[in-house]
């Protein structure tokens, strides 16, 4: 803080800076004493509801002026700094943000480093030559419930682990006070000591006296006793760790800030509590203490020496006393020279815009908007012309930053390759084996795709790197994340909820979606849920849209709320997440003449699609979503044709943004018992039909059944419950009973529950269609 981490006061971006989330306190405490925290904001630590406490830890969500990167889910602060330093390079490369003098340092814990996220992508770092990225690993040997490696030593593990993969590699693992030992080891007897004693040992040594250590580390060998005689118990009891030798950290942190064309990593030997006492320091029960008891507090200041501070007196009530700098002493005044020196605080956000962003012309969705005529598109191929048209935009196209984990040739992505480049941080060193093809595999150090090979991981901590550059770097980016069917959600939803946390802005398309319509992949690919992990994700926008038109209203709408002049800024930090399918159909134009009202449907999650046909006696209505709109077409026509039923057909986009709605209406009236009521748009839609409701979806009833008891009319949802299976859609559709025969037996049944018509009808449906009422359901099979 007080020689490396820079601030934003300059103008600049300043540093970012990865806190290990559970050393939140004291990066209060430190903000206490820049004046940036109250003492009535420490006081509600960990109490926020009532307007003025400061959350556990690093959550930018509910701190958006402080904290910049919430870092508490082990694992994802590691792997969201690498992609976010090579997200720097990637915005230097392009030339939309000169980041050379921003350095990312992320700080984690040795425990954590063995979660998959924390390693799994220090390959990438080395091979981007991120020289701008410092780890500083605290190895205090122990995780929460005891040794990290008690039978082994972390340390060299971790050694092997960064060297091996291309890392500088800088340790600071004895304090200075065993230097004078290591120079009168000339047998090497110490250092061989300190190599085979294993970290379990290590962590026992930091709870005994003095003598123990004498006796157990170098007692057993005449050589090393020799070596400390002329130390007593309490000198060897204080031998240091390195960690916590500001010195030499401090030549360790100048030494990586020297960049040398690789990532550096730090690894400091501490002990866990320290300075707290020997009821907490290195004790396996660490974590879990939370308070202090006056003794343990009178020990922690006579170790910082601030017996004049705090007199014995202060320490007799409940609550020690909040200690602040006095203005003219001389660590105040050093404190805030070496503040201003590092151009101010840190943690701090946002950034002041120092890049404006201009949204795309409204040509730009104009091929979508059209239909496709007789051609047969699907939603993945409206969408892929859709981002090349973005990128093609003159004002907006270089904010357009596509992510893709190495199935952009699934997704009819490929036509990209040539026109804006992959981007590779050293260009194309080679000639692809399709180079003389248009759509040759095509790299550039100013490419824009980030193609980031098999790692959904990998491609949402970039997404999030893009999705913050608004509030971490002044310069909005708009990423674009298309990832394959289920892969997303149900593979890096932890990376989703951080990225919520992060306030990130940006599009999630679940291409190749649907438990039906993805063929031939089955159950670990076929994907009828992802809407459901959606709507647990409070600023994620899900959508599941039937037709090119739909997408290019939703995602029109998603640009203007991030970023449009009309946004309350409370409003902005969301993401939109829209499910793409891969079945082709015609696509419909958008109705010139209901164009607005369908624009608004859309965006607010239904729009009645057809009317229900003259002539038939009984009314019904279908909902739909997604391509599942070929079976309620298909059902509507049999049942005005063969069952004397009118069904209208209603568009569904989104039965998260119905279900919010309808909460908040239902909250109204629950708290305004007084005042005039309000109906849910679900409700007011469905008001002016008769007849039972079925909606019918690519994904799990759940989904539909989010708005079931506002609909105000019986409601039947088929959905595609249980584990997908590889077969034809027909098939796959018959199997998960959401085809149109089933839809049609649906409404039927519906009608006779309300008596409108007889039993005997039903089952003639269910017998005219051959379908097999003994059948187990789909989810048991």
């Amino acid at each position: 803080f007080n020689h490396f981490f820079r601030g934003k006061e300059d103008g600049t971006p300043g540093d970012h800076v990865y806190f290990q989330g559970h050393a939140a306190p004291g990066i209060y405490a430190r903000a206490f004493l820049e004046g940036r925290l109250s003492e009535t904001q420490l006081d509600g630590f960990r109490m926020e509801v009532g307007g003025e406490g400061i959350s556990s830890y690093p959550h930018p969500r509910l701190m958006p002026d402080f904290w910049e990167y919430p870092t508490v889910s082990m694992g994802l602060g590691p792997i969201n700094s690498i992609y976010q330093a090579r997200f720097l390079k990637y915005l230097t490369n392009r030339r939309v943000d000169d980041t050379t003098d921003s350095k990312v340092w992320c700080f984690i814990g040795d425990g954590e480093t063995d979660e998959p996220e924390t390693l799994g992508s220090i390959s990438l770092a080395s091979r981007e030559g991120l020289d701008n990225l410092i780890w500083v690993v605290n190895c205090n040997l122990q995780r929460l419930d005891g040794p990290v490696r008690g039978n082994g030593k972390i340390i060299q593990e971790l050694e092997a682990v960064f060297r091996g993969a291309g890392w500088n590699v800088i340790k600071v693992v004895w304090g200075s006070k065993w230097d004078e030992l290591l120079q009168r080891d000339v047998d090497g007897v110490l250092l061989n000591k300190m190599n085979t004693t294993v970290d379990g040992q290590f962590q026992r040594y930091a709870v005994e006296d003095g003598s123990y250590i004498r006796d157990d580390f170098f007692g057993p060998d005449p050589r090393l006793r020799k070596i400390v005689e002329h130390l007593s118990d309490e000198e060897l009891r204080n031998l240091p760790r390195g960690g916590h030798d500001y010195k030499k950290l401090y030549a360790a942190y100048k030494a990586a800030t020297e960049a040398n064309g690789r990532p550096t990593v730090i690894l400091a030997k501490t002990i866990k509590g320290w300075t707290l006492g020997p009821d907490v320091e290195g004790r396996n029960a660490t974590h879990q203490i939370k308070k202090m008891t006056k003794d343990q507090l009178r020990t922690l200041r006579d170790r910082l020496h601030l017996q004049e501070e705090v007199p014995d007196s202060d320490l007799d009530s409940d609550l020690p006393p909040y200690i602040s700098l006095r203005e003219g002493t001389p660590e105040h005044e050093y404190f805030h020279a070496r503040l201003k020196a590092l151009d101010g605080p840190l943690p701090s956000r946002p950034v002041p815009p120092r890049k404006g962003i201009t949204l795309p012309d409204d040509k730009v969705y104009e091929e979508l908007l059209v239909g496709s005529g007789k051609q047969e598109a699907a939603t993945t191929m409206g969408f892929t012309r859709l981002l090349r048209n973005m990128a093609r935009d003159d004002a907006f196209g270089e904010r357009v930053v596509p992510i893709v984990p190495d199935e952009a040739r699934t997704f009819g992505m490929d036509s990209l390759f040539r026109e804006i480049k992959i981007y590779a941080s050293r260009g194309q060193l080679y000639e692809p084996v399709d180079h003389d093809l248009l759509l040759s595999y095509t790299e550039g150090k100013d490419g824009q795709i980030l193609e980031e090979g098999i790692t959904e991981a990998g491609s949402m901590a970039s997404f999030t790197a893009a999705g913050t550059a608004h509030a971490n770097r002044g310069v909005p980016m708009v990423p674009f994340y298309i990832f394959y069917s289920m892969f997303g959600f149900q593979r890096v939803g932890d990376l989703i909820w951080a990225a919520a946390d992060a306030r990130a802005r940006g599009f999630l398309l679940g291409a190749t979606a649907g438990r039906t319509t993805l063929t031939g992949e089955g159950l670990q690919h076929q994907d009828g849920h992802s809407l459901l992990l959606a709507s647990t994700v409070p600023t994620i926008e899900a959508y599941d849209p039937a037709f090119a038109y739909e997408v290019a209203l939703i995602m029109k709408a998603g640009l203007e709320r991030m970023y449009g002049p009309d946004t309350p800024d409370a409003e902005r930090d969301v993401m939109y997440y829209l499910t793409l399918y891969n079945e082709t159909y015609p696509m419909p134009p958008l109705p010139e003449d209901r164009a607005d009202e369908i624009a608004q449907g859309a965006v607010e999650g239904m729009y009645r699609f057809h009317d229900a046909p003259d002539g038939p006696s009984k009314r019904a209505s279908i909902l739909f979503s997604g391509p599942m709109w070929q079976a309620a077409v298909a059902a509507r026509d049999e049942l005005a044709e063969r069952w004397d039923v009118a069904a209208d057909l209603w568009s569904v986009t989104s039965y998260k943004k119905l279900r919010e709605d309808a909460l908040a209406a239902e909250r109204h009236n629950r708290l305004h018992p007084n005042g005039d009521a309000r109906a849910a748009k679900v409700t007011e839609r469905l008001a002016d039909v008769d007849g039972p409701v079925v909606a019918v979806s690519d994904n799990m009833c759940a989904v539909p059944d989010q708005v079931a008891r506002w609909v105000g009319r019986p409601y039947t949802s088929l959905g595609t419950d249980g584990f997908g299976r590889s077969d034809t859609r027909e098939a796959l559709r018959s199997f998960f009973e959401v085809d149109a025969p089933h839809v049609v037996v649906a409404v039927l049944a519906s009608l006779c529950a309300q008596g409108q018509i007889d039993a005997s009808t039903v089952a003639e449906a269910i017998e005219a269609h051959g379908i097999d009422p003994e059948l187990t359901p789909p989810w048991t099979r």
